[in-house]
């Protein structure tokens, strides 16, 4: 029986799109959760965990693209003869999270400890990822000549994927152009004097020049600052992955009063739905919907 990766694989081969296929729903989700399994042997139980691990780990307009995704390959390979059903087409979205545990995002208490602990050598990037809301994937494919000292920006187009090749970002919406402010500016002429040299020119590159993995700069850099800088539960281990740095980030440009369609773009979110299914909630304000409900009494009342 053939396992469900080989089928991954021939996707791109099979699969009738109007559009560019969307290999990274299956390179960057699909195919490291349920690649492993046999084919024939998939349920709608594997895709139901598949789905609420991704409402747990990514947003809802992802998963439901990832799924979308899904059900288009397993119908290719069950026109084939691979399969008899389509078990992808079983399983819903769920239609509301409301049960789920909200997502936690670094305090800026947290933020300002993660920063003021971190090592000389590593601080450059911990700032970077704190003040740019760049993936994990994007700063490890960053590379000199896209950070424009003169203009004050970071250029994004490439990132570097889970096997360390580098390649385009993940999207259209992914390449943009992210401001620096004056201090990380200062954080990262200074780190350019004492960066390993490489072939690819990376920023943030591994000691001998090449790209980084990314279980390395948890594992090696950002685990021992959250447990140096007491960032923790109450049993004591680090309370966070790697891509809160980007929710910390954009929790601060959502602090700053930015439009959401500026945040949308500094994130590379593909749109503005995505922005707000993550974020939505931050950008509520409590004290200013007593201000208008008591604006919208006081306009109706007085007449």
């Amino acid at each position: 029986m053939e396992k469900f990766s080989a089928t991954l694989q021939r996707a791109g081969g099979f699969l009738d799109y109007s559009h560019q296929p969307p290999t990274g729903h299956v390179r960057n989700h699909i195919e490291p959760k349920i690649g492993h399994l046999l084919l024939a042997k998939l349920s709608a139980v594997d895709v139901r965990d598949f789905l609420d691990n991704m409402l747990r780990e990514s947003t809802r307009a992802m998963a439901k693209k990832c799924l979308t995704t899904l059900r288009s390959i397993i119908s290719a390979a069950q026109e084939r003869g691979f399969v008899l059903h389509n078990v992808a087409r079983d399983v819903k979205l769920r239609r509301s999270e409301r049960h789920d545990p909200d997502r936690v995002f670094p305090t800026k208490d947290e933020v300002r400890a993660l920063l003021s602990n971190a090592p000389p050598r590593h601080q450059p990037l911990i700032m970077t990822a704190l003040f740019t809301g760049m993936r994990m994937s994007e700063l490890r494919g960053l590379t000199w000549d896209a950070v424009d000292f003169d203009r004050s920006v970071i250029t994004v187009r490439k990132r570097a994927d889970r096997y360390c090749e580098m390649g385009s970002t993940k999207s259209k919406s992914g390449r943009r152009d992210i401001p620096m402010g004056p201090q990380l500016a200062k954080v990262l002429k200074e780190w350019k004097l004492a960066c390993p040299c490489g072939n690819l020119n990376l920023v943030f590159p591994n000691g001998v020049g090449n790209v980084e993995t990314h279980s390395n700069i948890y594992n090696r850099i950002f685990k021992p600052l959250m447990l140096a800088s007491a960032v923790v539960d109450e049993k004591g281990a680090p309370r966070f992955s790697l891509h809160a740095l980007r929710h910390a980030a954009a929790s601060l440009f959502i602090e700053q009063g930015w439009p959401p369609k500026k945040i949308q773009t500094m994130l590379g979110h593909s749109s503005i739905t995505m922005t707000f299914d993550v974020y939505g909630h931050l950008f509520h304000d409590p004290a200013k919907d007593v201000d208008l409900m008591g604006e919208m009494e006081r306009g109706l009342l007085a007449a």
